[in-house]
């Protein structure tokens, strides 16, 4: 196929894809110099590590509002939720920033360097939480606090996302690199799972004290692997040339005010743009709808186990959870692997249909497992769950990463921050509002702190319906949205050769 025919007929050629696509796959070798390191493969995941270790973090330290404060659970959700709203903003603008930043060090390395560090302060001020005070206090103590957190977070993530993106221009290197990063992410869960555990520790006096030495030891963690990245990754786009009518702009220096005015309409119309690129839209739709799902059943999780199979122990409770998510934690690293192969073998959409039924299974053998009488079972559900996150944070990135190609050949513009802020925006609205309606459905259900183990039999019927029911139709509605998505090897092969000839780099 030419060049020519490529980029006129690529918006076409994407819309006519259909499952037909696996049996004629055609599977391209990765060229020498599109392949990365297994070294700075894990570089860049140790990013994810970062990433996910302050999600768990500030979500799974989040019950000590309620266990150990008394704060009710739905203010505990709204604390969740509230604080990820003002990313709707500063996310894009991050990722506008990072696009269009020229420096001698990249577009995106200085603030995952500087990052990195505000993001560990301000997570270690953050749970120093003060005993005593009355409930408005501390909602609004940790409200402002976690705003201030996220800032720094988003300072961090966003380059950190969108340099992913740019690192190897292959189809299945993406998809490896994608492994890579996500098997290193998988480590926070490892020992996320404990963290309720670790607060309650002996050497502590009492829950709020183990969340505060608790955070200290996560922030100190966050900046010293946080700037890896930063400090040994390079950038394919580090230092974008200026175009003619920029340095005359240049030269010409306009006014402040009409510069402001200029940026502002160039990242609301690159904010627009991207909210028309219908691939994006599907890969979006799928993970806010996974994801939201397991996030509302991980903060429900805690209690289906504490009242029902423990009947109110939280310390063996906590264990139990804490084997359950360790579990689902190291199964991720082998699904990580299986996924990859699946979608080098069979695409990267089908890899995903695989990926999200095995979860849904697992989310169904929850209401069997979880048992009073045979307590151990709980641990069985958690491996076939892990297909469900191990597999979207898989292959999504790698998605993406084929995305923002496609993009630039419609755009002429690299707009990976765009893309990455855009897209983990979704991930942190789900997780806002998985938090905030896990507090609600919990009051809903009736449940009281008050009555420890005594809760009511309609209360814990509720609390298991909700924690099957909901991921398993997420789930399917994540499906159904993916089912149509568009990009093959095939069509990221020929939008490569695309923009290769656009640039004079074909070969």
């Amino acid at each position: 196929m030419s060049t020519e025919t490529v980029t006129e007929n690529s918006s076409v050629s994407m819309s006519r894809s259909t499952g037909s696509d696996l049996a004629a796959t055609k599977h391209y070798q990765t060229a020498p110099e599109d392949r990365i390191s297994l070294a700075q493969k894990i570089i860049y995941g140790l990013g994810a590590f970062v990433n996910n270790l302050l999600a768990a973090a500030i979500g799974g330290m989040a019950i000590v509002l309620n266990l150990g404060l008394g704060m009710n659970p739905a203010l505990v959700g709204l604390l969740g939720a509230l604080p990820r709203l003002t990313d709707a903003l500063t996310d894009p603008l991050m990722g506008y920033i990072s696009d269009n930043t020229r420096s001698r060090w990249g577009r995106r390395r200085p603030y995952i360097f500087f990052g990195a560090i505000a993001a560990g302060i301000s997570f270690m001020l953050l749970w120093q939480l003060p005993v005593g005070q009355s409930e408005d206090f501390l909602f609004w103590f940790f409200l402002i606090g976690s705003i201030i957190f996220y800032l720094g977070y988003t300072v961090f993530a966003t380059p950190w996302v969108a340099l992913g993106y740019e690192l190897t221009p292959d189809y299945h290197e993406r998809t490896r690199l994608m492994g890579v990063q996500n098997f290193m992410g998988q480590l926070a869960y490892v020992i996320a799972p404990w963290f309720l555990l670790i607060m309650q520790a002996s050497m502590f006096d009492n829950m709020v004290q183990g969340a505060s030495y608790l955070a200290v030891g996560i922030g100190i963690l966050v900046i010293a692997v946080g700037i890896l990245p930063a400090l040994f990754l390079h950038e394919r786009f580090s230092h974008p040339q200026p175009t003619e009518a920029e340095l005359a702009e240049k030269r010409n220096k306009p006014p402040m005010w009409t510069t402001v005015k200029k940026n502002m309409k160039e990242f609301f119309d690159g904010f627009a743009t991207t909210l028309k690129v219908s691939p994006f839209l599907k890969l979006c739709a799928a993970t806010f709808l996974i994801f939201n799902g397991f996030m509302l059943i991980s903060s429900f999780q805690f209690y289906v186990i504490i009242y029902y199979v423990f009947a109110g122990n939280t310390e063996l409770g906590a264990e139990y959870a804490g084997w359950s998510g360790t579990i689902g934690a190291v199964s991720s690293f082998l699904v990580i692997g299986i996924v990859t192969w699946l979608s080098s073998r069979y695409g990267k959409r089908q890899a995903f249909f695989i990926a999200v039924g095995i979860s849904i299974f697992g989310y169904a053998l929850k209401w069997f497992c979880y048992n009073p009488d045979y307590p151990w079972l709980l641990l069985l559900p958690a491996p076939f769950m892990a297909f469900g996150l191990a597999g979207l944070f898989t292959l999504m990135g790698s998605m993406i990463a084929d995305v923002c190609d496609y993009d630039e050949l419609q755009t002429h513009e690299r707009r990976e921050g765009m893309f990455g802020s855009i897209y983990w925006w979704v991930v942190k609205l789900g997780m806002a509002l998985a938090l905030a309606a896990g507090g609600f459905l919990l009051n809903a259900t009736g449940f009281d702190v008050a009555l420890q183990g005594n809760q009511t039999d309609l209360t814990i019927l509720y609390m298991r319906l909700f924690d099957v029911v909901v991921p398993i139709l997420t789930s399917l509605l994540a499906i159904w949205a993916v089912a149509s998505y568009p990009i093959t090897e095939q069509k990221a092969h020929e939008v490569r050769l695309a923009l290769e000839a656009r640039r004079g780099v074909a070969k």
